[in-house]
């Protein structure tokens, strides 16, 4: 996963595969969820970023969690 944000644009995305996307539906509230070949989420982007304060200017920090499933 790769995590990008374009401060020009105020976007904030989350690139899940490496595959190109083929189908996006853009949720409410400025969410994009782009889709690829096999219908699987391949990038969700987050429009207005900062004016949704998923992320604050100077201050970048990502947490990966992970859990077991069983």
């Amino acid at each position: 996963m790769r995590i990008r944000y374009d401060r020009e644009a105020d976007v904030l995305l989350l690139a899940l595969r490496d595959e190109p996307p083929v189908d996006a539906v853009e949720e409410p509230g400025g969410v994009i969820v782009s889709y690829g070949e096999n219908g699987e989420a391949v990038s969700v982007e987050f429009l207005h970023a900062s004016a949704r304060q998923l992320l604050r200017p100077g201050e970048v920090s990502v947490t990966l969690q992970t859990e077991t499933v069983g």
